[in-house]
């Protein structure tokens, strides 16, 4: 079972227990006077809120098959996700009463039922994720690149992949059957080796899959592995003539949603342009060079959170997690990330999108193709407002940073489609709960 199908199990899971807690909260509510005909009557408003409710469980990453291994991550996220379903219940049956029912007590039953349902079902799917139906897995090679990737597997063990050693001097048919494998994993280097080949040619009748080691990163890992990529992968990977009309729908799409972005978040702009008045006494906002598709400039509006010629002196520099450039309302918006929203008018204007790689600054970017290889093919594409690296990693401080991000664009690059873009735009919404 891959990860795509343990999400799906882990969702339908969900879906069930919502309807069982549902049912158990009217039990519990109306007692010796609960009839199936009054479950019937809260089913369709209720099956209506639990859409909301699972969109919400998925931006609060109560999906991502990791969140349930540590206490001080889990739970967090379930109850910051129940919280956020009980709110959009309460607004759901009281502000827009169109269904003529209005529960109280059953709604918080059917959330705490939820909840504490929730929570045992990932433990137990973690359980037998880790400890059951796992897929053997095998690895040739021994550089340093396979190693990495062995501590990728053995450090997501909820994926469900054990990893099974070999003995290149036995017969590896053989062990392959004897060991039960499923899928076997060639690095790179080894497959230009003709008899290895040769090997794995006579191998074919024992059914199982083949992957190089570069494909099972991507796949296992989210992310390009740029030390095992050359020229070739690009030319066979990055099919841009195929994208015309997916960029096409995607600017109409850019332009509706950054509209209405805007329009429903107009009064936090009065708001926060009167703090950084009264606070700073200084602009508003912040225009920045980044470099856009195909290595133009352009003009990145944000609302100013540093001091006014902060790099006056020091020049273009990272960030810094306690940056003292920032002004107390600056902390404030970047922890809030409210400093970013003035970038719908870039995505208006066209120099960014709603996802993609996130531009950056032209002094960093001479830097970076320096040192990263093949980076310069992150502009092939409009950059984004938010990016696949930026759901995946951490804040970028430094050229190591921005080496492990091209990773996660590399992959964005290659499979970016309209599932993956909304996968992105819900995940973003994390970032809001959190300080970095």
């Amino acid at each position: 079972m891959n990860l795509k199908n343990r999400q799906i199990l882990l969702f339908l899971g969900d879906v069930v227990l919502l309807y069982f807690s549902l049912l158990a909260a009217l039990f519990l509510g109306f007692g010796r006077s609960f009839s199936f005909s009054i479950f019937l009557y809260h089913l369709f408003p209720f099956t209506v809120i639990f859409v909301f409710w699972l969109i919400v469980f998925y931006v609060f990453g109560l999906y991502d098959l990791d969140s349930a291994k540590t206490s001080i991550n889990f739970y967090p996220k379930l109850l910051g996700a129940l919280a956020s379903a009980l709110i959009l219940g309460i607004i759901f049956f009281y502000l827009f009463p169109l269904f003529g029912i209005t529960p109280k007590s059953n709604l918080l039953l059917n959330v705490l039922i939820f909840g504490i349902l929730a929570s045992v079902w990932r433990k137990l799917l973690l359980f037998l994720f880790a400890a059951r139906f796992l897929k053997k897995v095998a690895i040739l090679g021994n550089d340093s690149e396979t190693k990495d990737f062995k501590k990728e597997i053995e450090k997501r063990p909820y994926l469900g992949y054990e990893l099974i050693p070999l003995n290149l001097n036995q017969n590896l048919f053989s062990e392959i059957q004897e060991k039960k494998i499923d899928t076997l994993i060639v690095a790179e280097n080894l497959e230009k080796n003709s008899s290895l080949s040769q090997t794995l040619y006579q191998c074919l009748p024992a059914r199982i899959n083949f992957l190089s080691l570069s494909l099972a990163y991507e796949i296992i890992c989210e992310k390009i592995p740029l030390s095992n990529i050359a020229h070739t992968w690009f030319l066979e990977n990055l099919r841009e003539g195929e994208k015309a009309l997916y960029d096409k729908i995607k600017r109409l799409i850019d332009v509706i949603l950054a509209f209405f972005i805007i329009l429903f978040t107009l009064p936090l702009w009065l708001l926060i342009a009167l703090a950084v008045k009264l606070k700073d006494r200084g602009p508003v906002f912040y225009f920045q060079e980044r470099i856009g598709r195909d290595g133009k400039i352009f003009l990145l509006m944000k609302f100013r959170s540093m001091k006014q010629e902060a790099e006056k002196e020091t020049g273009a520099v990272w960030a810094k997690k306690e940056d003292p450039r920032i002004t107390g309302v600056g902390k404030f918006l970047r922890q809030s990330h409210f400093d970013e929203i003035p970038q719908m008018i870039n995505v208006l204007k066209g120099d960014i999108s709603l996802t993609g790689p996130r531009p950056e600054r032209p002094e960093f970017v001479k830097k970076l193709e320096k040192e990263i290889p093949h980076y310069h093919i992150r502009h092939l594409i409009k950059p984004g407002f938010t990016g696949w690296a930026q759901i995946k990693f951490r804040y970028g401080r430094s050229i190591m940073d921005s080496f492990e991000k091209f990773q996660y664009d590399l992959f964005y690059l290659k499979n970016r489609s309209f599932l993956l873009d909304l996968k992105i735009l819900l995940k973003t919404f994390q970032l809001f709960f959190k300080k970095d």
